[in-house]
């Protein structure tokens, strides 16, 4: 498999986290496998046609599809005919390019967007992340990205914060954070932070320079305990801490 990634220019930096490119060479299919990371990403298919949302929906060569956050992981088919390209977007930061629908319309699925927003098949296929620099910078209709202190301080504590305590902290209501999370993101404010205590308990079961047990990895990221932290892995997953 050939995959590369790319960092935006400065400009795009504070709502982009980075471009990719994936070619594949393998003789037979395989599934891959895409954890949530409540993020929302726009792709274009410039290979032959795609399966992707566990077998659900199908990318057509040439076209562009934006990619909802995910609660849960995602499989798509990858043979050797397979070539995507496309952008990691920040949370909350989609609003900054496009004006669209709510993004929970969007959560777990992937649409196909209409021709005046879609990339170029020409362009992307010369230099993708050329391409993409020259498309965002163009398409950045304002520079103040909403939520954004609140998802810093989600992101300080790993996720471990109640929302009751985030509304307090941030002088709004459980209801008006909720909306305003759905709307943006496309997922509530507890997905949210769950998705990134999950992410940050990954982090430390794959960090081999620890001999750590599952107990103390529950404890330090909020969870009651091993058993806790197991079915949230596999609800994320699909998988036994023991197969990451």
């Amino acid at each position: 498999m050939q995959y590369k990634k790319a960092k935006p220019c400065k400009e795009l930096e504070p709502f982009i986290h980075f471009y990719w490119e994936l070619k594949e060479n393998l003789i037979e299919r395989q599934w891959e496998r895409v954890f949530p990371d409540g993020c929302a990403g726009i792709l274009i298919n410039l290979g032959d046609q795609c399966v992707t949302d566990n077998g659900l929906f199908t990318m057509e060569h040439g076209k562009t599809y934006v990619v909802g956050a995910m609660n849960t992981f995602k499989d798509s088919c990858i043979d050797s005919e397979t070539h995507l390209a496309g952008v990691c977007l920040k949370p909350a930061t989609f609003s900054n390019f496009y004006s669209y629908a709510s993004q929970n319309e969007l959560t777990n699925a992937t649409v196909e967007f209409d021709k005046v927003h879609s990339f170029s098949v020409e362009k992307t296929s010369d230099n993708p992340f050329y391409y993409f620099n020259q498309f965002f910078s163009n398409r950045l209709k304002n520079k103040n990205i909403r939520l954004q202190e609140v998802l810093n301080h989600i992101h300080s504590v790993n996720g471990k914060i109640s929302i009751n305590e985030l509304a307090k902290i941030h002088c709004t209501t459980v209801r008006q954070l909720e909306r305003n999370f759905k709307k943006l993101i496309g997922l509530s404010p507890r997905e949210y932070s769950n998705i990134i205590r999950f992410q940050y308990a990954m982090s430390l079961i794959k960090d081999s320079d620890q001999n750590r047990s599952l107990l103390e990895i529950a404890f330090e990221c909020g969870y009651y305990d091993h058993s806790h932290l197991t079915n949230e892995i596999k609800r994320n997953t699909g998988l036994a801490p023991s197969f990451l």
